[in-house]
């Protein structure tokens, strides 16, 4: 009897092991299974928790890509250098315009054809267009906080918005000087004030700095620069006159260009002084033109022809 209960407590101790090693056993798979089985949100995206992690105006243009869905994590990776804070990021890449010429753009193109004549007739059924876009001209006045290329695409529009409608307030018309004081009557109010078509070329644009606003303004004859037939943004700007002053220049219903010889539109003579602030006339036409012009070419100016652009 003695040997029996020695037998039993020996079975029991040996089963009492066993289960002990098999619990020990099975917290290790358990800890095994919890790490293959690691929920969702316990997961470490190294690119998308770069994003996260940062504040808002301490995200990087990288970070800001892959928010937009414009760079892929693994292009992060292969280029991981820091770019500006989000705020610099947002104001250099999307650079807003300052005023929205989308609708006089669209005038521009369906009735300015490429050779800058204009259909006056068809422009006329959009007269309300015109108008709503000289109305949000007067209501979106140039502020301080503009940029220069801002100011000078706003006034530049303007200029020509108004042009066609002083064209369109006397049409059927065969010049615009068959107008009485055409370039003086005070017909726009733009914010508070009363403009003239004299002030915002002289006053305004003239005292910009930028002799080139001459081959971007219109005043609506066959002598002038063609009308672009699209708005000037501030964003384009540059490229726009530029190619404008080109394209006048090399124009030889406007202007006949040679190295020794220039027979000139009468622009360059009755505005010489923006075209001559940092240099001779002959070096500005040089900017624009592939004629290596001489300094001592020869000088004359084209009588001007008045006839309406269309």
């Amino acid at each position: 009897m003695k040997n029996l209960s020695i037998v039993i407590i020996v079975v029991l101790l040996a089963s009492c092991g066993s289960s002990k090693g098999a619990i020990k056993n099975n917290s290790s798979t358990n800890k095994d299974i919890a790490q293959v089985k690691q929920p969702e949100s316990t997961k470490v995206d190294t690119p998308t928790k770069i994003v996260d992690a940062v504040s808002k105006d301490e995200m990087t243009k990288e970070d800001i890509m892959i928010k937009e869905g414009t760079m892929t994590k693994e292009e992060v990776m292969v280029k991981p250098e820091r770019a500006e804070s989000v705020k610099d990021v947002m104001v250099k890449e999307t650079s807003p315009e300052a005023f929205n010429h989308a609708s006089f753009n669209d005038l521009l193109q369906n009735y300015v054809s490429n050779e800058g004549n204009v259909d006056y007739d068809g422009i006329k059924t959009q007269r309300a267009v015109l108008k709503n876009y000289i109305t949000s001209l007067s209501d979106n006045m140039p502020t301080d906080a503009w940029s220069n290329e801002d100011k000078l695409a706003y006034w530049m529009n303007a200029y020509n918005a108004l042009t066609i409608d002083l064209i369109l307030r006397n049409y059927p018309v065969n010049s615009i000087k068959d107008i009485k004081n055409p370039w003086d009557q005070r017909l726009w109010k733009l914010g508070d004030k009363w403009y003239n078509l004299n002030q915002i070329e002289h006053d305004i644009l003239r005292k910009m700095n930028e002799p080139r606003i001459h081959f971007g303004i219109v005043c609506a004859s066959f002598s002038c620069p063609k009308l672009q037939n699209k708005a000037f943004t501030a964003t384009n700007l540059d490229a726009q006159l530029t190619a404008a002053t080109r394209e006048f220049l090399a124009d030889e219903k406007r202007n006949s260009i040679s190295e020794d010889n220039l027979k000139l539109s009468k622009i360059f003579k009755w505005f010489s002084s923006d075209f001559t602030k940092n240099g001779k006339l002959v070096d500005f036409i040089n900017t624009y033109t592939d004629v290596d012009i001489s300094s001592k070419a020869k000088k004359s100016y084209r009588e001007y022809n008045w006839d309406l652009n269309n």
